[in-house]
């Protein structure tokens, strides 16, 4: 990924490029009501639209979820990108190259839009081998994939192929003028120890892997016959991280945002069979273990639960003891709406799932996923049944394993609850084995494999209990949102009231970061739009486009300054308040009765008093004349 910084004319020249109604439209239907566009939130299950996409301020709001921002934004929470990468995502649609300063070069958005040509060619070289070839090896294939049930339409429909090798892919890019440096760029040729070009790929059925909009970006062979390895894919690329790419993931997001359930197998065929059978929220890690990375991109369309599908072989459940590695705060009911609910199911009989949609049918792999258990029951109960719990040594050894599982959440009321379950399966003392999870130590965290820590982002940390929050509090919060996000969407009117962004004592320190941005933004630059407001303000804190895209209802009924003047003397008299209410609690210390503190004390707040009485009397005659 790209290591170097993005100049603010890059941006802005692909913020400009990247209109956020088309932008939209590219993921989901939009409907013009009035000046604004409004659509079904792609982040959550819903079926009237409640996400607005104001065209002339390049802002999006949901509200129904509360997301909202500009549209680096929503590439960001769309895709599960990095500022830096959504910048990158949208300069290749755009076809702007980026200079980055300092850092390793990015590859330019042309140069990738040509490599994802070539994956695109391959393919369409790939399916027409398979389709139309009538060499035994190309019948073969065929053979092998009726024989998988997968035969019909499906090769069309997932654009399946099949690599005859011997440089015939070479030869036909070569016809269509590519190069061969970009050839092997694309990992979809390769060179010999003597510098000759070569097919990558010999003899295998091909399937294309996609990224999340549909574009090729890499392939995955499996072998005809006996060969080694029985399955080869693409490696890394400029286009192609394995690590943040699902296989499936282009058909099956619609079928996840829908149910609120996304499903995790291990191999192409197995999420084909799948989705041909109507279970079609399905995807397959692209050989390499299930990473928090792609947990995080699952979870951006699956909103309810993440159901891991193991095999029963060994393989299978080597793969579930694996996955217990993610368990975290996340998966704990004190993350709220943070929290990921990620289950697992493993299939009787030793069956893999597409043997198993074989026998037994997408209904009841449906069942199976229903009852789908989350991730510590089912680590919990394996660790157990392992041991035999009919022995004194089998239950000591059975609590320790179970147990263990439990220490990355040591902490959490889940995780009590969990051990007190422990204790009674094993025989032993609750207060124990609660004094037991008390001692244990956390697992490091060191990222996934192929990630960087970066990539992985912060540790989760456990959300506290919220304190009970006052009416007037709420209105005092409402009333700071409403103004933070009336100046950001129109700047011209924050320049002129820039005094009360810096003089207004926030009650939320969240609030209190956005304003110093809103001011920042504008003292670098007077003409800063409000999409690039909004921008800057998301780079402070990530929660502010939940924030500064919310309000503006008021302007609609009134003009943006009336608004923003009305709600300025609002906070001002609260602030006011605030300050007296501080005197008055000095006041009521009886060790400053008769000090000149006292009267000092005594004085500011009378002054204040009257400066109030004054605020109000103004405040009410501007609402008095029918300004807002």
């Amino acid at each position: 990924m790209p290591g170097g910084r993005i100049t603010d004319e890059d941006i802005q020249k692909v913020r400009d490029a990247s209109d956020i109604v088309a932008v939209f439209s590219e993921r989901v239907p939009v409907k013009q009501r009035g000046r604004d566009f409004w659509c079904c939130c792609p982040f959550h299950n819903e079926k009237s639209p409640s996400c607005k996409i104001d065209p002339a301020l390049q802002l999006w709001h949901c509200f129904g979820c509360g997301e909202g921002g500009d549209v680096f934004a929503f590439i960001m929470k769309a895709e599960d990108l990095s500022f830096p990468e959504a910048v990158h995502r949208l300069a290749e649609r755009a076809h702007i190259d980026i200079v980055e300063v300092g850092g390793k070069p990015a590859a330019p958005a042309s140069k990738k839009a040509r490599l994802k040509d070539i994956c695109k060619a391959t393919a369409e070289f790939y399916h027409l081998q398979l389709m139309r070839s009538t060499s035994p090896d190309a019948a073969a294939a065929r053979e092998y994939l009726s024989g998988r049930g997968l035969g019909g339409k499906v090769p069309n429909d997932w654009n399946l192929g099949f690599a005859p090798g011997r440089g015939a892919l070479t030869r036909h890019l070569s016809s269509k003028g590519f190069k061969a440096d970009e050839m092997v760029e694309a990992n979809v040729c390769s060179r010999d120890s003597q510098g000759k070009l070569r097919d990558r790929f010999y003899n295998r059925v091909m399937f294309p892997i996609n990224d999340v909009s549909g574009d090729c970006i890499a392939f995955g062979g499996r072998v005809i016959g006996t060969g080694e390895p029985k399955y080869l894919n693409s490696q890394e690329t400029p286009l192609f991280h394995k690590s943040q790419v699902l296989y499936g993931l282009d058909k099956a997001k619609v079928s996840m945002a829908s149910s609120g359930v996304a499903i995790v197998c291990e191999g192409y065929t197995d999420v084909i069979a799948l989705h041909e059978g109507g279970v079609r929220n399905a995807v397959a890690t692209l050989g390499t273990a299930l990473t928090m990375r792609h947990i995080r991109i699952l979870a951006r369309h699956a909103q309810k639960k993440i159901v891991y599908l193991f095999d029963g072989d060994a393989a299978g459940q080597k793969a579930a003891d694996r996955a217990l590695e993610f368990i975290d705060s996340s998966m704990t009911p004190e993350a709220g709406k943070t929290r990921i609910e990620l289950c697992a199911v493993t299939l009787p009989d030793n069956l893999d799932p597409a043997e198993f949609m074989g026998s037994h049918g997408g209904a009841e792999l449906e069942e199976l996923i229903e009852h789908a258990q989350p991730l510590l029951k089912y680590g919990i109960d394996r660790r157990l049944a392992a041991h035999d719990l009919s022995s004194a040594e089998g239950r000591s050894a059975a609590l320790a394993s179970a147990l263990s599982v439990l220490a990355p959440i040591k902490d959490s009321l889940l995780a009590k609850d969990y051990a007190i379950q422990i204790a009674g399966r094993t025989r032993a003392r609750e207060e124990d084995v609660l004094e037991a999870l008390a001692k244990l130590e956390p697992p490091a965290r060191f990222g996934d494999a192929g990630e960087t820590s970066e990539a992985r982002g912060p540790v989760p940390v456990e959300v506290p209990t919220r304190r009970a929050i006052s009416k007037t509090e709420l209105n005092r919060l409402r009333l700071e949102r409403e103004l933070l996000s009336v100046l950001s969407q129109y700047p011209l009117v924050a320049l002129t009231h820039a005094d009360a962004l810096a003089q207004t004592q926030w009650h939320d320190p969240l609030h209190a970061t956005l304003a110093t941005s809103i001011l920042d933004t504008l003292a670098s630059d007077p003409t800063a739009s409000a999409a690039a407001i909004v921008s800057n303000a998301s780079a402070a804190d990530a929660r502010a486009g939940r924030v500064l895209t919310a309000g503006g209802s008021s302007t609609e009924t009134a003009s943006p300054e009336d608004v923003a003047r009305f709600l300025t003397e609002e906070l001002a008299i609260g602030d006011a308040e605030d300050a007296i209410e501080e005197l008055r609690a000095q006041l009521a210390n009886e060790s400053l009765a008769g000090t000149e503190e006292y009267d000092f004390l005594f004085q500011a707040t009378t002054a204040l008093q009257k400066e109030l009485l004054e605020k109000r009397r103004a405040h009410k005659s501007v609402a008095h004349e029918g300004r807002l």
